[in-house]
């Protein structure tokens, strides 16, 4: 039977976006890991018989009789959700999903506190993650949640029908997975990986130390403003500003060509593939490495962050455990990924019961659906990694000047035909009634 399904995500996994047409539009979803989960669940559910539609985030109560009609389900891959910064969207989502008439299935929710899972610090947001919950188990046989920490939250706001599923980026091979040491010891000249969570202040030491200790070392920042940064340098109010934390263009890591930028986890993975360890705070730059088979390890700095380095057996340490000498060496050899691999296959088998209960098909059972994913992954060019702009080509910078050159024409043609569109229709409303019915005919 044919499914028609429609999938929160900013892009699908075959849209292709320039580095400066990503930043303008936001392709990234403010943080390109968000890419590494939405693709994963595209590629799992694109079935022979499914087909697969991403809404760009795009929430409009005047789409629903639309959809209702058009879809048969709508899936949610989610990340940290129940946070309070993110209530007043998740209270447009829930609006949204209380208007719709189809089922309506979440694929890894997150809640956001502190690695104690403080819960008097997520009080204020009860009711909003409370009425969310309501309308997606309104629609749904339960909700997929990340790890114990959201599981144990939502049963203390009275929901049973919980389900603990991890997140669908780490079967993006399904039941594969496979992390093994490539060397006995970490070198100096070997190739290190750095995830850093611009917020996390204590990560300044760490990244000075590694830095002149490992000079294979790169960063690959996630977020949507250090992209900004990488195309068209510091934004006004952070020209002339240092800091410890690689978010300015003054940063040593920015001006000895250390950082890379992917916009496509498939880029992403193919660059990680060739690298000995990665490390930091970020959790899906820290899964986008085991995927690519590279040994990783978090520092598990939240509740979001700890729940699944739990749940999957990621080698972590909880960030204010991490003391500012800390030697990548160190957390390499002490890194054990016998636990990861061994128990990969029974939480792929949790996700598959998840997904069956929900009427959701799997591409590594549907013949070679998967493998014809991955064929159209390798058949697309994408955007090669963004690189500080001090260290790019020439001929690249001036077709960035390029396209905004052009950009701005477009613009500035855009607000010309607005503001012809008003005067006419100022005219129009300024004109008699019998003159306006003599116009419309």
């Amino acid at each position: 039977m044919h499914q028609r399904i429609l999938m929160r995500a900013k892009k699908g996994p075959f849209d292709v976006y320039s580095p400066e047409e990503a930043f303008e539009g936001n392709w990234i979803g403010e943080n390109n890991g968000n890419l590494v989960f939405s693709h994963a669940a595209h590629k799992i559910l694109r079935t022979s018989t499914a087909e697969i539609t991403s809404t760009g985030f795009k929430i409009d109560l005047r789409d629903v009789d639309r959809i209702n009609e058009q879809y048969d389900v709508y899936v949610i891959p989610l990340a940290n959700a129940f946070r309070r910064s993110y209530a007043h969207r998740l209270e447009a989502m829930t609006k949204f999903i209380e208007r719709l008439k189809i089922p309506v299935v979440v694929l890894g929710v997150g809640v956001q506190t502190n690695v104690a899972g403080d819960r008097e610090y997520l009080r204020p947001i009860d009711e909003v993650v409370s009425r969310f919950v309501r309308a997606v188990l309104n629609r749904s046989h339960s909700i997929g949640v990340r790890g114990e920490i959201t599981e144990g939250y939502l049963r203390t706001l009275g929901f049973s029908a919980v389900d603990v599923i991890g997140c669908p980026s780490m079967f993006l091979h399904g039941d594969t997975l496979g992390v093994e040491k490539g060397k006995a010891v970490l070198e100096p000249h070997d190739r290190v990986a750095l995830t850093v969570s611009p917020y996390v202040k204590s990560m300044g030491k760490i990244i000075a130390a590694h830095q002149r200790r490992y000079p294979n070392l790169r960063y690959l920042p996630q977020d949507l403003k250090t992209l900004g940064t990488l195309l068209y340098g510091d934004a006004p109010e952070d020209r002339g500003k240092t800091s410890t934390i690689p978010i300015h263009s003054t940063h040593p890591l920015f001006t000895e060509d250390k950082v890379r930028m992917f916009l496509d986890p498939w880029t992403w993975m193919d660059y990680l593939a060739g690298f000995d360890f990665a490390f930091g705070t970020r959790i899906h730059g820290t899964i986008t490495a085991l995927v690519a088979g590279t040994p990783g390890y978090l520092f598990a700095h939240d509740s979001r962050t700890l729940e699944l380095a739990r749940y999957f057996d990621i080698p972590h340490r909880v960030m204010k455990d991490v003391p500012a000498d800390v030697d990548a060496a160190d957390l390499y050899e002490e890194a054990d990924y016998t636990a990861l691999n061994n128990g990969h296959k029974a939480r792929y088998n949790t996700m598959l019961s998840f997904l069956a209960k929900h009427d959701l098909g799997n591409s590594f059972a549907d013949g070679d659906s998967a493998g014809r994913f991955d064929a159209q992954v390798r058949a697309t060019t994408f955007p090669p990694a963004v690189r500080p702009a001090a260290a790019t080509a020439t001929e690249e910078l001036l077709a960035r000047v390029q396209w905004l050159h052009d950009r701005n024409g477009e613009l500035r043609r855009e607000i010309e035909a607005l503001g012809e569109q008003r005067l006419r229709a100022r005219v129009r409303r300024a004109l008699p009634e019998p003159v306006r019915r003599i116009l419309k005919r």
